[in-house]
């Protein structure tokens, strides 16, 4: 048996089957290696793709790269420069170093390297120390103990955005397979860095337009072919006094029905039934109008996927346009109360003048000359309500000029106290002696006490009360330690529910019957007392009566 193996061992010698044997499995071990670093190589471009994502921080993505590339090289530094608008920015370190270039900042002209790379679009190799590299590329990668750098461009669409370094300290060469990989990452790394970029375009695009959408002052609504509500901007939630939870898929029609004053129409069934635009002017029960459009939404294919509901607020818009109907109105009744009192002076002149002639020679003694006396202070009187009527009706720009309040409560008295007390309501003045003088209008500050007292009078009309009253009063107030003039009107009227006392100064709102009420005095007499630098308050109780009291500041001084 011996022989027979020492033959064979013999035979295999001469024929060369042992060497064929080694040189085999020796050509099997490196083909395995080799399959084994491709592998690695696709796993790698593998898990770098299915790792990122565009939420993901870059730096997390180096650092990923680093991790699994260290399994076949001995890199120890990644970088990562991006070029947009003929600057290369440094955007990215891993590991973070002492760069003479901060990250964020452009790399200057003198890392000819970097930009060889850019204009030249190829993949560079340098060893370090390199007397053809710049002197701060030297001194860099001098301080950083890096011995290769190996560049690649960043390409996407054909279009060069960056360039991807791979430092390492160690001196080694790439063979071509190696070039080749980690080109065919960078490609990849690029492509990853323009869909993230392109993401980021369309989510901030996105959030400017949503931010839009939201900040829009006038309110805009989406609903689907069902009338559900889908989106809607921050006006909505103001309007309605409803949280986004309260309004999202809720039905459209039941939002607008819960806030109207009277059924409408529907624009939304109309807008979907009709393919067109419809608009509406709407009351909503909080007393606010608003102009209603309704625009139907077609998607790619021209099919219709909802409506649009657009609503714009024009309740101050139109109360102005009426109020400068009533200013109108007004005017023309002050100049035409001008013109009867100028027509009325001829002959309540001569009224009296001949009572006063009549009376020298009248006897004091006779029933006439009583007669005579009541026709002469009958004229007297008219005069003075002449006087003060066309002093109230001239339209004097507001020039603050030193008066007295209780001058402006005789005068609107000699005006409407007839007009008042004939409804038989007893009026009692107490006219503080003490009130100093205050800056302002007077004919403006009458304007206020007729609103007020005109106001008393139609609440305690429509009480039950027997005896019907109103107190005209005026004091010296101090309101956060500064001095201020009071004038109160007081009424033992029907006085006003405690939901509406915050509505009473809202132009047009008015709780009296259309015929006797504009809505308007209470807001233009707040209005009048505010540019003054004073205020109105106001104490009510229903069926006890109201009080308002007017504030205006002391002259300083004073």
């Amino acid at each position: 048996m011996s022989v027979l193996k020492s033959k064979q061992e013999m035979i295999d010698l001469l024929t060369g089957v042992k060497a064929s044997k080694r040189n085999y499995y020796t050509e099997l071990i490196k083909t395995n290696a080799q399959l084994k670093k491709k592998n690695m190589k696709l796993e790698i471009i593998n898990d770098v793709m299915k790792s990122f994502n565009v939420d993901m921080c870059m730096d997390d993505m180096l650092k990923n790269i680093l991790n699994k590339l260290k399994e076949l090289y001995t890199f120890n530094r990644l970088s990562l420069s991006i070029y947009e608008d003929g600057h290369l920015i440094l955007t990215n370190v891993f590991p973070s170093d002492s760069f003479f270039v901060k990250v964020g900042e452009a790399l200057p002209r003198q890392y000819s390297t970097y930009w060889n790379v850019i204009e030249q679009r190829n993949a560079t190799q340098i060893q370090f120390p390199n007397p053809t590299a710049s002197s701060l590329e030297q001194e860099t990668f001098g301080k950083l103990h890096i011995k290769s750098v190996f560049l690649f461009p960043l390409i996407s669409k054909k279009k060069i955005i960056g360039v991807l370094s791979f430092g390492s300290r160690q001196m080694f060469e790439c063979e071509e397979s190696d070039i080749l990989f980690l080109q065919q990452l960078a490609d990849q790394l690029a492509v990853c860095i323009e869909n993230s970029r392109l993401y980021n375009e369309v989510l901030r695009g996105n959030k400017e337009w949503e931010e839009t959408f939201r900040s829009v002052l006038d309110m805009i609504i989406l609903v689907d072919m069902n009338g559900t509500i889908l989106r809607f901007n921050n006006s909505v939630n103001k309007f309605f006094g409803l949280s986004d939870q309260q309004l999202f898929q809720k039905k459209c029609n039941e939002l607008l029905r819960e806030h109207l004053t009277l059924e409408e129409e529907c624009l939304l069934e109309e807008s979907l039934r009709t393919n067109t635009m419809t608009n509406a002017q709407i009351k909503f029960n909080n007393n606010r109008i608003c102009d209603v459009y309704t625009y139907p939404v077609y998607n790619d294919r021209n099919e219709k996927h909802g409506v649009i509901l657009y609503m714009k607020d024009v309740t101050e818009k139109l109360h102005a346009e009426v109020q400068l109907i009533q200013s109108g109105k007004l005017a023309a009744l002050g100049e035409m109360a001008a013109g009867v009192a100028h027509e009325l002076n001829s002959p309540l002149t001569a009224i009296l003048g001949n009572s006063q002639l009549l009376l020298r020679g009248a006897n004091k003694a006779e029933a006439s000359y009583k007669l005579l006396e009541d026709i002469k202070n009958c004229g007297d009187r008219c005069k003075n309500i002449i006087r003060n009527l066309l002093t109230f009706s001239r339209q004097d720009e507001y020039v603050p000029k030193e008066c007295y309040i209780n001058e402006a409560v005789i005068q609107v008295l000699s005006l409407i106290r007839y007009q008042i007390e004939r409804q038989n309501i007893k009026i009692t003045i107490k006219l503080s002696d003490e009130i100093p003088i205050i800056a302002g209008n007077l004919q403006q500050i009458e304007q206020i006490v007729i609103n007020l007292l005109l106001n008393a009078k139609d609440a305690v009309e429509a009480s039950t009360y027997h005896e019907k009253w109103i107190l005209i009063e005026t004091d010296l107030a101090e309101v956060n330690g500064e001095s201020f003039v009071s004038l109160s009107v007081m009424d033992n009227g029907i006085g006003i529910a405690e939901s509406d006392i915050s509505e009473i100064f809202r132009p047009f709102y008015t709780t009296k019957q259309q015929s006797k009420g504009t809505g308007l005095g209470l807001p233009v007499s707040l209005g009048i007392a505010k540019m003054h630098g004073g205020t109105i308050e106001v104490e009510s109780q229903v069926g006890v009566g109201s009080t308002f009291t007017l504030f205006l500041p002391v002259c300083s001084g004073r």
